[in-house]
């Protein structure tokens, strides 16, 4: 008999990708896909039982099924297809993980938990170190949104794994997720005709793409290769930085500086007028900026990326077509006004 694995989450394009990769693997016997919405999407040879990991009745499931492999990516800054409102997403991250992790307790076959989280888990703040390793406390803990309801999903992921210590805990701390099929708010700010920024800022941005996002998750779920361990908690992001000025260069689009009390009043206007969740925390991000040190997640992990950031950016950038501005056009010409700039003789 091969693994039983379960995941969570399917109704989302990233997590039915997965669950057909996973059908590929020879030493699984059979995958089961969890949602409380029927996925629109191909769910390949896997079942779908339509369950709401935030009800009681998952531990059910997880019962009669004889689930070995828990694969839990039902943790969203946003609803399913742009479905329900901030108070539904947080009930399905913080409650539906409790809910989870009771059943996964109670289920004595279930030998192995994998959870998608993210490095959003470290905050942004002025005082921010440079980069964060998996051990790096936060300046500052969020204060709300969805990097609150991160923080929180991981404490309960850590007290279930002081409670079954025979089951084995991966932690995926995700970067951005960008791609050709991305539909984060991020992916949604990016394709914005104009990008409002902070005056005086210019983060440092890291991105991951879908397929490495795909393939770090079945390191993850799969028996440990010699000289590996999938078990702890790991940084994963593609090498590099962009700046979010070489990110609108290469995009296309003129960016619109503003003070950061209007660039919070205007991610307010956008999130009511629903055109993006340009949510406080992403204004964060934007303003300080995110790295994280993926050290661990190829001398632990073993898993190397195989898109670098600027490269998962090129993709997503390939994806959503040229902006007002054509790149090159718009890099000469903000080189150009640079080198005037630095040509003027100091008054």
């Amino acid at each position: 008999m091969g693994k039983v694995v379960l995941v969570t989450g399917v109704a989302r394009q990233l997590a039915g990708r997965f669950v057909r990769r996973v059908l590929r693997d020879p030493s699984v016997e059979r995958v089961i896909g969890v949602d409380a919405v029927a996925p629109a999407h191909p769910m390949g040879g896997a079942e779908f039982l339509k369950a709401d990991i935030r009800h009681p009745a998952i531990a059910r499931v997880l019962a009669e099924t004889g689930v070995d492999t828990v694969v839990h990516m039902d943790v969203n800054s946003t609803p399913p297809g742009g479905r329900g409102g901030r108070t539904a997403v947080k009930e399905t991250n913080v409650i539906g993980t409790m809910q989870l992790l009771g059943a996964c307790q109670k289920a004595p076959r279930v030998q192995r938990l994998v959870v998608k989280s993210s490095t959003g888990v470290y905050g942004s703040a002025p005082r921010d170190p440079a980069v964060f390793g998996e051990d790096t406390p936060p300046k500052s803990l969020p204060s709300g949104g969805f990097a609150k309801d991160v923080v929180e999903v991981e404490g309960y992921v850590r007290g279930f794994a002081r409670r079954r210590p025979d089951v084995a805990v991966c932690v995926l701390r995700f970067a951005n997720v960008l791609g050709p099929c991305a539909d984060s708010p991020l992916a949604e700010y990016f394709s914005l005709p104009v990008l409002p920024t902070v005056l005086g800022y210019d983060p440092r941005l890291q991105f991951v793409h879908e397929e490495d996002t795909l393939a770090a998750l079945l390191i993850a779920a799969s028996e440990p290769r010699r000289g590996t361990l999938n078990s702890g908690t790991f940084n994963i992001a593609g090498d590099g930085v962009l700046l979010l000025s070489q990110t609108a260069r290469r995009l296309g689009r003129p960016t619109l500086p503003l003070l950061l009390p209007t660039v919070t009043w205007a991610g307010a206007a956008l999130r009511a007028v629903g055109v993006t969740d340009f949510s406080p925390e992403q204004i964060r991000l934007l303003t300080h900026g995110r790295v994280v040190r993926t050290t661990q997640m190829r001398e632990t992990l073993g898993f190397e990326p195989e898109y670098t950031t600027a490269r998962t950016f090129a993709e997503f950038a390939r994806s959503r077509g040229p902006g007002l501005l054509p790149p090159r056009t718009l890099a000469r010409t903000v080189d150009r006004l640079a080198d005037a700039l630095s040509a003027r003789p100091a008054q």
